[in-house]
């Protein structure tokens, strides 16, 4: 019975839904990501827009850029106070990025947060299992760094073959590699592409570049392959005499590839951070890590010292610029 697996860490929240003992599904909530969907919150108009489009707000949420607003009420005034509903975070994309979307609030709204990670994946139905730094690590033991390790290389390997990944503004691409049969290695790929968009939660618009296949038949099993091993709802074209599919999810919040290639600092300060609460031994914790990542922890004092009050050591850091990746915690 799969199971969800929730570590509250320092800076960040992760899940993973484990099945079988493999990661079916991961997700990180970070500190300073904006607010999240459903938060409803004060908002002030600075920019009406035209023609019902372009309207942006400023929300009562501190270090927020504006966000898009869907409508604006007749003879609003630009200053007018609003209060709104979050329908999207703001999104990172290579080169630019984009806020958050927002809708005026129902009547009578209170302001309120939106959901957190621990609400949505209990939301789910499925148990959930709240770990603690010393509990054994079964977020670990189910491949907790090897996912963040495959995510961040853009190379997801299978048998006879790999999956390249990579988040273009315009789409996620995912190119199927390898050798031997063409329509073997499509079905290899085509499950384990499945994999990857549910894994890591990726939104908006997909493409699947599939090896050249022999006929109609074989492309309709494929089309077959991924409505059987991704969950709905998505919608899709059919693999193309290119070997080219496309997909549309709902996209909403950053995906877990977004999250992790295009702030890396954030990555390997989370990971560290995660490796410093389970580090065993007495006496001061000493944190090791190239200089971005240190600047990273040290600017959020809080976390230096929720680290502290957690393992019940005095910390001190170290920027290295030799020192690569993650670093160490000692």
């Amino acid at each position: 019975m799969a199971e969800w697996l929730y570590e509250a860490g320092i800076g960040e929240a992760r899940a993973a839904l484990v099945e079988n003992d493999e990661i079916i599904e991961a997700r990180i909530e970070r500190d300073g990501e904006g607010p999240r969907i459903g938060a409803i919150l004060a908002a002030t108009l600075v920019d009406a827009g035209r023609g019902g489009k372009g309207a942006l707000v400023a929300l009562d949420w501190p270090g927020t850029p504006p966000a898009t607003l869907t409508e604006v009420p007749p003879a609003t005034s630009i200053g007018a106070t609003l209060i709104v509903e979050v329908t999207r975070m703001a999104l990172r994309e290579r080169g630019r990025d984009k806020p958050a979307r927002a809708r005026l609030a129902e009547a009578g709204a209170a302001i309120a947060d939106g959901p957190d990670l621990r609400a949505r994946i209990a939301a789910t139905g499925a148990p959930v299992v709240d770990l603690r730094p010393i509990d054994a690590d079964r977020l670990e033991q189910a491949g907790w760094s090897e996912l963040i390790d495959h995510v961040r290389a853009g190379h997801w390997p299978f048998t006879g073959g790999a999956l390249w990944v990579d988040a273009t503004p315009a789409m996620l691409l995912i190119d199927i590699d390898g050798e031997g049969n063409a329509f073997a290695l499509a079905q290899a790929g085509a499950k384990t592409a499945a994999h990857v968009i549910r894994c890591c939660d990726v939104g908006g618009s997909i493409g699947i570049d599939f090896p050249s296949l022999g006929g109609r038949a074989e492309r309709l099993a494929i089309d077959a392959l991924v409505d059987q091993y991704l969950p709905q709802p998505f919608e899709r074209t059919g693999v193309n005499g290119f070997g080219l599919m496309q997909i549309i999810r709902r996209r909403d919040r950053p995906s877990l590839i977004e999250q992790v290639r295009f702030d890396p600092v954030a990555t390997d300060a989370g990971l560290l951070l995660r490796h410093a609460e389970r580090a065993v031994g007495a006496g001061v914790l000493q944190l090791t890590a190239r200089p971005a990542v240190i600047e990273h922890i040290a600017g959020r004092p809080e976390w230096v010292d929720a680290l502290q009050k957690r393992t019940g050591r005095p910390v001190t850091m170290i920027a290295d610029a030799e020192v690569k990746g993650v670093g160490h915690a000692q």
